[in-house]
């Protein structure tokens, strides 16, 4: 079965669990005429990037509440997509932890020859989903609950071991005097993955624009492009300008 198969298998059961509500492993075998071991394999895959949820026998469709707080909301999706448009073919790029970051993904499925560093467990899963699988490397290190990315010593030694065109990262802030800020006191690795990247490019929605959270993580000086939405104000707007930064605000569809 090549890959290509089992991609659009995957995206029919996607579809049929969000039509039904639920799905069962015998029947999904019987009508791609494929094994139950595959079947079973394909909803963990899809469960591991967030998409459903198994049950014994089958799986589920996500619960509503689950849905309408999903990584993915429009806002999300319109600034990784202007995100996924600075990357080029064979770029070398780290992508960082976090729900706007991991929207990226499905935008690079028609990237060719990239390399992607990641210290996420979710990110590196919808990354091995594609089609055109790139290159991937992990930063290992110590795992940390709060941001659900590894952290640390090991993983900011790893970083130094490579170069890489881009870093994309999130913020939990925007503090226009100073850059980005975060509630997590680890800033650590942020700081190294920036060293790391000749562009560093912040993905962040507009009404985090202005947040003031205590931990800087990353002062202007290191930032090449902040992506937001199109709802940030001219005068945000030009305050950012300002700093010195690349700014693009994607519209929202």
């Amino acid at each position: 079965m090549t890959k290509r198969n089992t991609q659009q298998r995957r995206h029919t059961i996607l579809s049929q669990v969000n039509e039904l509500g639920e799905v069962a492993v015998e029947a999904l075998a019987e009508q791609f005429q494929t094994s139950e071991v595959t079947i079973r394999k394909d909803l963990t895959a899809l469960e591991k990037s967030g998409l459903l949820l198994r049950r014994y026998g089958g799986a589920i469709a996500l619960p509503q509440e689950i849905v309408s707080d999903e990584e993915d909301s429009v806002r999300k999706i319109a600034i990784a997509k202007a995100a996924a448009g600075l990357i080029k073919d064979h770029n070398r790029v780290i992508i960082d932890s976090g729900r706007t970051t991991a929207a990226m993904i499905p935008e690079l499925a028609s990237k060719r020859g990239l390399v992607v560093m990641t210290n996420a467990i979710k990110v590196a899963n919808r990354l091995l989903a594609l089609e055109n699988e790139p290159t991937l490397l992990m930063t290992g290190g110590t795992w940390d609950p709060h941001s659900e990315s590894f952290q640390g010593q090991v993983a900011e030694n790893v970083l130094r071991s490579y170069d890489f065109d881009q870093l994309f990262i999130g913020a939990d802030g925007i503090d226009v005097d100073r850059g980005t800020t975060t509630f997590n006191e680890l800033v650590g690795l942020s700081q190294v993955m920036a060293e790391s990247a000749r562009e560093v490019v912040v993905l962040v929605e507009s009404d985090k624009i202005g947040r003031k959270i205590p931990n800087l993580e990353l002062p202007w000086q290191q930032i090449t492009t902040l992506i937001t939405d199109n709802n940030l104000s001219e005068e945000k707007r030009e305050a950012i300008r300002k700093c010195g930064v690349q700014l693009i605000c994607a519209d929202i569809e």
